[in-house]
Formats: C-alpha cells, structure tokens, sequence
C-alpha cells in the first residue's frame, strides 16, 4: 500500500538554542505488514537562527524505514532514516573573526550540505478507509564539520553530531 501525506516539522535545535519550523511531504510503501519504507522532504523558509542569521533557508532530506504492527486503527513505530540537511547561505553578510579554529556559525554561514540522521518513532491514525495521521518524534542527529568552535565555546577537531529534537505532523492518503 502506498501513502502521501504532507506535514509540518518542527525542530528544536540542540546546538543553537533555537527552533525550526518547515512544510513538507512525505511518500512511504508499507513493503511487508511490520516494515514500510519512505522518503520525506522538509523545506525550512525562515532564516536560521538569532540575528545575524547564518542561514536563509534550510531542505531536508530524510529516506528509510518504519517498523511496527498494525494494532486496528492504530500502528505504532519505531524508525531509522538517514539523509541530509543543507543549509542555504546566510541571506546577508555576517562578522567573523579570523582566527582557528573558526566559530560554527562562521563555517555554515557559506551554505552546506550536512548529513542527517533521524531515530525516533510516532504513531500512524486510519481515520477512514484512505485517510491518516500520524505524529513523529525523533532525534535528528547533524554531523556538523570541523574544525571548528561551536555555540557552546567547545572546540571539535574533527566532525561532530549535535541533537535535535524534531517533531512532525502530518496527514494524507492511501492507496
């Protein structure tokens, strides 16, 4: 059985302090009756995060599975979705000091493509013979490059993984 639906996430950024709202879509096939498999896409439109911003938009990217048992109307679950989150490049310029290794900010501020990988769960709702909803909460974990400093005046030589909090909402159809 196939499924579209479109959602709002929202994501409470670990690293910065600050939360993020964006509209999206998502498309699944429910390839056996525990597992399906899925692609979402999240556009993020407002700059990214206090002022000066060191991003004007954000697109998200997250592709993999579900796990869960049909329980009547209700399937709990449980899923594991790699992909990727790029950032767009600051909307104008912003200060950074000259010095290594340089602030987070500094090295996204540019625009990047990060990789993502989201772990969590929800439950998915038939409310007719075609129609769901569903609710998502998960930790969206950002592999942030390095070296750099970030928010927290920490030094990374290498890469690192923050967390984030990300929650969905969404509804759609089957068919």
């Amino acid at each position: 059985m196939t499924e579209l639906a479109v959602l709002l996430a929202i994501a409470l950024s670990g690293q910065f302090d600050a939360s993020d709202a964006g509209i999206g879509g998502r498309v699944g096939w429910q390839a056996t009756p525990l597992v399906g498999v899925e692609a979402e896409v999240v556009h993020y439109p407002s700059h990214f995060a206090d002022a000066p911003a060191f991003s004007r938009s954000r697109f998200e990217g997250l592709f993999g599975a579900t796990i869960g048992p049909r329980l009547g109307r209700l399937r709990p679950f449980g899923r594991v979705r790699p992909g990727f989150l790029r950032i767009q490049p600051s909307p104008e310029p912003i200060v950074c000091i000259a010095i290594f290794p340089p602030p987070l900010t500094c090295e996204l501020a540019g625009g990047r493509t990060l990789m993502a990988f989201d772990l969590g769960g929800g439950v998915d709702v038939s409310v007719g013979e075609q129609t769901f909803f569903r609710i998502d909460a998960g930790d969206r974990l950002v592999k942030y490059p390095g070296p750099v400093f970030d928010t927290d005046r920490q030094i990374h030589d290498e890469a690192f993984f923050g967390h984030d909090v990300r929650l969905a909402f969404s509804g759609g159809v089957r068919f």
